[in-house]
């Protein structure tokens, strides 16, 4: 929402001299997955660098077991998946649309490259969440993408970050209008944000959100609005009566944190 800026833990990665290399690799079958993640190209727990996540990123073209083994790798060099999904699998998402912008890969690939990293998140979920779990907050927040949207990988992620700081989370991908409003009205929430990644709806959500608080049980209720367009064109977001986050998900669920109340409103 990352993506609520999870895209933006860090400068995007110039590929200018090495975008070519992952095409040609490909193009001549060069193997992936056990020669790049043998254990010896890094000096101790040094931070994962651009060549790192070009090659998560050509791994991930290769296929989902490649994936994997370069998370086993970075983990046996002593990264946490927190320092994997903020400074390899974030950047690599950012890479993979740079290498799409500059046509060095097709929409099915960079679909399927980017499928595998969401599907990484998910198979680490139970171990990330138990890396360093907090007492439960009481407090529930629900994440929801605009209406319509391709790309929610993330906000999983953001999610992920929340769990485990104790708070309980719906994450919700509607797919139109009205599923947005169902989803927004469903539960009680102490929080909702909303990751926003193009300008298509945001005349309607100008008008929809302050609607839905208004009607929400809740009258402390805090919304947020995060996500690509919160870094590149945060003016655009400003008339969505909800506050405006370019942070990355760890900030996010810190800055939240500080602005939520001891007990949630609903168990006060």
């Amino acid at each position: 929402m990352a993506k609520f800026n999870l895209e933006n833990s860090q400068s995007p990665p110039s590929v200018q001299g090495v975008v070519h290399l992952l095409p040609e690799a490909m193009r001549q079958g060069t193997p992936v997955g056990p020669r790049l993640v043998g254990g010896t190209s890094f000096a101790g727990k040094s931070a994962l660098d651009l060549s790192q996540i070009q090659i998560l990123a050509q791994a991930c073209l290769q296929g989902l077991d490649a994936a994997r083994q370069v998370v086993f790798g970075w983990q046996r060099q002593g990264q946490s998946l927190e320092d994997i999904y903020m400074q390899g699998i974030t950047p690599c998402a950012r890479l993979l649309g740079d290498w799409w912008c500059a046509d060095r890969l097709d929409f099915a690939m960079t679909t399927i490259a980017s499928s595998h990293l969401q599907q990484l998140l998910h198979d680490f979920s139970n171990e990330f969440l138990q890396e360093s779990p907090q007492q439960r907050k009481g407090w529930s927040l629900l994440l929801l993408t605009e209406p319509g949207a391709q790309h929610s990988m993330g906000l999983f992620m953001l999610s992920e970050f929340f769990k485990r700081a104790g708070w309980t989370v719906t994450v919700g991908v509607p797919q139109d209008v009205l599923e947005f409003k169902r989803l927004f009205q469903s539960d009680w929430f102490d929080a909702v944000g909303v990751s926003v990644s193009t300008d298509r709806h945001l005349d309607t959500l100008s008008q929809l959100l302050p609607q839905l608080r208004e009607s929400s049980d809740n009258l402390k209720l805090r919304v947020f609005v995060g996500g690509p367009m919160a870094m590149t064109c945060p003016e655009r977001l400003t008339g969505l009566a909800a506050e405006v986050l370019a942070h990355d998900a760890p900030a996010t669920v810190a800055h939240l944190a500080l602005c939520m109340p001891d007990v949630s409103p609903k168990e006060a």
